[in-house]
Formats: structure tokens, C-alpha cells, sequence
């Protein structure tokens, strides 16, 4: 592994978002944007459901349990039916809605589903709350590489494992677009956190998009991507700056987890610290995976951490 440069590499991030809670906005043709009210530290403005299609329509992330949202989602369709409910994972900012929007529609659900996975000791949120809906079960499974279609409308189903073992994108077919759920995003890098993210699925799963011929992701947070593929290629080098830092502050002083979280991210916002320590406990697995770090399980923010020469 190479010595890490001074700083990061710089990823070309973009917080402006235009917007208006409630209001359903044209994102491209055939596509539209509501963002739910549930901003935070790590929802940004809020979760972002799509409705794709002209005629019968397919919902992308029903967002949270929220009256108020799922009336908008409906206002949104003008009477057209919607016919597909698509869930890019299972995280509950994105999945809680689905009940009503189900019972308003009978509209069946499509995503990889939690039944399948096993199901983690102790789930670690950086948030601090529970954040998987661990019984979601989607009417229809997806698998990597199914196609679901409407009247005017196909969406490819991507497994991206990394943020969550279930996450999917979906590529919209004939418009060079990915929604990117919570793998990519334009306001921010990717939370990832152990045990529920792992680092090296995450990598090769930016690896994966950058063979589609997509250009412009629609994420779960956050505005539209467009040049999606240099952001990936940035992301990609971002996080090998991350790993190579985190070995050389392992080799030089042992240093734990929680000690590198201090020396790595400078300045960061207090509510984000825990998220920035279940990062680096994601590098620290993903390279013991490669031989270059041992330890003792379970590992946590003080577990003595040993390069391996």
C-alpha cells in the first residue's frame, strides 16, 4: 500500500438543493422528486422519494412513517396508478412509509430484503437509534440484474452492498441514469458502519457502477449528481487516503480506533463522531482482511490495533 499523501484527495461535493417539503419537483422527464421532512445530520434535508413514469407509475423509497409525505406521494401521481414500490435498503428513513403507501396503492414492493441475512449481534448506529427494519420482507426479491418494467418505464436492479448488505441502485434503462439510494451521494461521503456496512463490499460495489454507462445519479439525500462517475473515481481515492492514513498512524503508534478518529478528522461536527468511528473501524476491518492489520475480537474504539509487517 502506498504512503499517504498530506491531505485527502478533494471530492467535488455540492450542498445546494432546491426545494420545497411537500411540493413534488421535475427532476428530469419522467421523473420527480418529493424530499420527506426528516433532515438531520445524517438525512440532510430529508429522504428523497422518486416517482418514475408518465402513465403507470413506479415509487422509488417510500420514506419514513410520515401522514404528510405519503399524501404527497399520492397528490404527486394525479390519479395515475402506481404499480411498483422500489426499496433501495432497508434503513427505516427509507422503508417506514411503505405500509401506507401499500394499503393507499396495492402496489407491490420490490428490494433484496432483510430475511435473508443474518441478523448482526448488536447492530451499531451512528445515530444512536434503531435504524434497520430487520422484518422487511418485499413482495417481490430482487436480485442483481433483474429488470422491472412499467408502461414507459424499466429499472435494473444493481446490488451494492457496503452502506447496507441489501442495498440496491436502480438504473433507469434508456436515460444514462442510476438512483443511487444511499451509495452515492452529492452532499456527502457514505456512512459506513460496522457490522451493518463493511468496507471492502462498499468498495467494490463503487467499483461496479463505474462499468455502467450512467452519468447522473438521483440519491436517497441530497440533489442530483451530474459527472456521477468522476465523483465515484473521487470517492474511490478518498477512501484509500482514509485507509492508507489509518495504517500509517497503526504502524507509527498503534493507534486505536478512537484515537485516529482525532488525528483523521479534524474539526468535525460532535453529532458525527460516532459516525466517523464506525468509518475508521471499516478501514481497520477491511485491512485486516488484506493481512496488513491484526487485532483482538470484538473490535472497538480502544482495542489495541497491530500492523502486520
Amino acid at each position: 500500500m502506498k504512503q499517504s499523501p498530506q491531505a485527502p484527495p478533494e471530492i467535488p461535493l455540492r450542498r445546494e438543493m432546491s426545494f420545497e417539503y411537500g411540493v413534488a419537483g421535475g427532476i428530469m422527464p419522467g421523473v420527480v422528486r418529493i424530499v420527506a421532512e426528516n433532515p438531520g445530520p445524517f438525512t440532510f434535508k430529508g429522504t428523497n422519494t422518486y416517482l418514475v413514469g408518465s402513465k403507470s407509475l413506479a415509487v422509488i423509497d417510500p420514506g419514513p412513517a410520515d401522514e404528510r409525505h405519503c399524501g404527497a406521494i399520492l397528490a404527486a401521481a394525479q390519479g395515475r396508478p402506481i404499480t411498483h414500490i422500489l426499496i433501495t435498503h432497508a434503513h427505516r428513513d427509507h422503508v417506514d412509509g411503505l405500509a401506507a403507501l401499500q394499503a393507499a396503492t396495492g402496489a407491490k414492493s420490490i428490494g433484496y430484503g432483510r430475511a435473508q441475512l443474518a441478523v448482526p449481534d448488536a447492530l451499531k448506529s451512528p445515530s444512536g437509534k434503531d435504524f434497520v427494519a430487520l422484518d422487511f420482507a418485499p413482495d417481490v426479491a430482487a436480485a442483481d440484474g433483474d429488470v422491472f418494467e412499467g408502461e414507459d418505464w424499466a429499472l435494473e436492479a444493481l446490488h451494492t452492498p457496503g452502506h447496507a448488505p441489501d442495498h440496491i441502485c436502480f438504473h433507469l434503462s434508456g436515460h444514462g441514469v442510476v438512483f443511487s439510494g444511499d451509495h452515492v451521494m452529492s452532499w456527502n461521503t457514505t456512512v459506513i458502519a460496522p457490522p451493518e456496512g463493511r468496507m471492502s463490499d462498499y468498495l467494490r460495489s463503487l467499483s461496479r457502477l463505474l462499468d455502467t454507462d450512467s452519468d447522473v445519479y438521483l440519491p436517497g439525500h441530497g440533489g442530483r449528481l451530474e459527472e456521477a462517475r468522476r465523483t465515484v473515481k473521487a470517492f474511490l481515492l478518498h477512501r484509500q487516503w482514509r485507509e492508507q492514513a489509518a495504517l500509517g498512524a497503526i504502524r507509527r503508534r498503534n493507534a486505536t480506533v478512537r484515537e485516529m478518529v482525532a488525528m483523521i478528522y479534524r474539526d468535525i461536527d460532535e453529532k458525527l463522531m460516532a459516525a466517523a468511528g464506525l468509518s475508521v473501524m471499516a478501514h481497520v476491518e477491511h485491512l485486516r482482511e488484506q493481512g496488513l492489520v491484526t487485532y483482538d475480537d470484538p473490535l472497538d474504539f480502544d482495542s489495541p490495533l497491530r500492523a502486520v509487517e
